[in-house]
């Protein structure tokens, strides 16, 4: 949550009515990311009503990536399923999720059928990129899916075992595989507030997924350039034929302006792809720790089995 203090109440209600009536154990993990706004207070506020709130209260703005990973670092269960905060995610398609994972499955994703809350620009954009995506990573990404789904324990502790810093928690998603399906939905419009990412922030998770989990841009430069030098070569043997056959007036500073801007251009667009991916070498050789939390404030689910809380995360 990230200064979505409109909606920890309602986001609350909703998730109590669809889950107290299954009678199954459960807690809500709330990570507060950063909010400079109540969210802290009003989480609080609950949780001293409700036991089953596990508040982590991070040391600034970590990033949605980060706090989703925190999230499933605290989570307990025998399943965890990430919600936004901003009730664009439905509490109640959580009952269909389970149902599904009781019939075997080790991840069920929630599919967006329909989105018709969101701008016209924003639809496009999302299905531009899950296609582009998928042709350029060679880990397929589902299509109209967030990080709104179903993961067994098993899942869990799969990706935690993965140690980069620059997550795209999507693509980490898709990369551990596992028996999967899906149920569709229609995405509904934000409850309160307004989104925190701009096309700016999207345009650099884009790039941050396409960098993660596909070399496609490397390639791309370096064919780039062989087919610049090809016809630079090309160009080179019209000169000679050009001097050879009606001498060598001096002429052609237009064509070679152009040239060289040409070049030049696509030096600096090369080096710029290699920059991302150096820059991504040099933040994971940091090996500075994904978040820092500054307080938890830890809940108690009421009747927690051994088969809810495995022995390998019971200290969590």
């Amino acid at each position: 949550m990230h200064n979505e203090a409109e909606n920890v109440t309602a986001l609350y209600q909703r998730i109590c009515a669809t889950l107290d009536p299954l009678r199954e154990t459960w807690e809500m993990v709330c990570v507060n990311d950063g909010s400079t706004d109540d969210t802290l207070l009003q989480l609080l506020a609950l949780q001293d009503r409700d036991p089953r709130l596990s508040i982590l209260d991070l040391s600034r703005k970590f990033g949605k990536e980060a706090a989703l990973t925190a999230g499933l670092n605290e989570a307990r269960g025998a399943v965890a399923i990430p919600l936004d905060a901003d009730l664009q995610d439905p509490p109640e398609l959580i009952p269909q999720l389970l149902a599904r994972w009781r019939e075997g499955y080790e991840v069920v994703l929630a599919t967006r059928h329909q989105r018709e809350a969101d701008s016209w620009l924003k639809r496009t954009s999302a299905f531009l990129f899950y296609r582009v995506m998928n042709h350029l990573s060679e880990v397929p990404i589902p299509s109209d899916t967030g990080d709104f789904r179903l993961m067994s324990r098993t899942v869990i502790d799969a990706l935690k075992q993965l140690p980069e810093r620059r997550r795209f928690m999507k693509g980490l998603f898709a990369w551990v595989g596992f028996k999967t399906t899906e149920v569709c939905y229609q995405r509904p419009a934000r409850h309160a507030g307004h989104s925190h990412f701009s096309l700016w922030r999207l345009w650099n998770f884009a790039l941050e997924g396409i960098t993660s989990f596909s070399q496609a841009p490397l390639r791309l430069a370096s064919y780039l350039g062989l087919a610049v030098s090809l016809m630079a070569f090309l160009y080179a043997l019209k000169i000679i034929l050009d001097t050879l056959l009606f001498g060598n007036p001096v002429k052609g500073y237009p064509s070679l302006m152009v040239a060289i801007l040409f070049f030049a251009g696509v030096q600096l667009m090369a080096l710029g792809v290699l920059g991302e991916y150096l820059g991504r070498l040099y933040e994971e050789s940091k090996q500075r720790p994904i978040y820092l939390i500054r307080q938890r404030y830890l809940g108690t689910p009421q009747h927690l089995t051994a088969e809810a809380v495995r022995p390998n995360v019971a200290e969590k």
